[in-house]
């Protein structure tokens, strides 16, 4: 099972680490097929100048400090509200795509990262 978890865990933060870069690298195309909601709230998101740049660093912090044991808490923790936003997004602007299966199992990956680290956890809280 360890293995398993750390196959896992690397895989959902190198996931993240690529999606950082592309917002500030642009190498990843977009697909061509997106529905008509999901380009409108895009070109939205770049009429923000500051927004997509944003997202890449928490994306790329977030990613980046998951591959380490010691940090994997604290990238979780940045990565959670970028999930939140991704879920809501799949869920309400493009619930027919494809991308919400995805979602899900990247948010629950999160999740299980903090719940398997829940001890970290117990200083924030109580």
């Amino acid at each position: 099972m360890k293995i398993v978890k750390l196959i896992l865990f690397t895989l959902f933060a190198l996931m993240f680490v690529n999606a950082g870069l592309d917002k500030f690298l642009h190498y990843m195309p977009m697909p061509a097929d997106l529905p008509e909601e999901v380009q409108k709230v895009g070109a939205a998101f770049m009429q923000i100048p500051w927004l997509m740049p944003l997202v890449g660093a928490a994306e790329l912090t977030g990613g980046l400090l998951v591959l380490y044991p010691k940090t994997k808490t604290l990238g979780a923790i940045i990565l959670l509200p970028v999930l939140a936003g991704i879920l809501l997004q799949n869920f309400l602007v493009a619930p027919s795509g494809s991308g919400i299966g995805i979602a899900v199992v990247m948010f629950l990956i999160d999740l299980w990262i903090l719940f398997d680290n829940k001890h970290k956890l117990k200083a924030i809280f109580s």
